[in-house]
């Protein structure tokens, strides 16, 4: 298996990140390549924050195929104990099926553990059911209930 290429996104990848985000039954309904102006802000305000990390996955041409936000939160419940949170875990739709979700998932566990975390957690919507069984391969446990407050 060849080695998986990650790095950090470039403002020049929101583009294809924002295409992969609408390329999804739900990312249909709320997000469109057409203004990436909101997007492009979003991007400055995720660069600038040394707990947010945002990556992509890349072919051998160094094009996005893949990626994620890692959120690490800082936070007093267990013992003062860091969490990653796994966000926007999106895969080009010529590239699914082949592992490399899989592959960058995993990644985004071993870098929250490198950097301290005890814990990571993901949320998804309650009408995945497919992402809900890929997550669950991976080892993570449906142990909570999530609640959302639209503002």
């Amino acid at each position: 298996m060849t080695p998986l290429a990650v790095r950090k996104a470039r403002r020049d990848d929101v583009e294809a990140i924002v295409r992969m985000l609408a390329d999804d039954q739900l990312g249909a309904t709320r997000d469109s390549p057409d203004d990436l102006d909101p997007y492009l802000h979003a991007f400055e305000s995720i660069a600038a924050d040394p707990n947010q990390l945002l990556v992509v996955a890349t072919s051998s041409d160094d094009q996005p195929v893949a990626t994620l936000q890692l959120t690490i939160i800082p936070g007093l419940a267990r013992r003062g104990a860091l969490r990653g949170q796994i966000e926007a875990v999106r895969v080009h739709q010529d590239r699914r099926g082949s592992g490399l979700g899989a592959r960058l998932v995993q990644w985004a566990i071993d870098e929250s553990r490198r950097r301290g975390c005890n814990l990571v957690q993901l949320t998804s919507d309650t009408s995945r059911q497919d992402a809900h069984r890929f997550y669950e391969r991976l080892g993570f446990v449906p142990s909570h209930t999530g609640f959302k407050l639209r503002l």
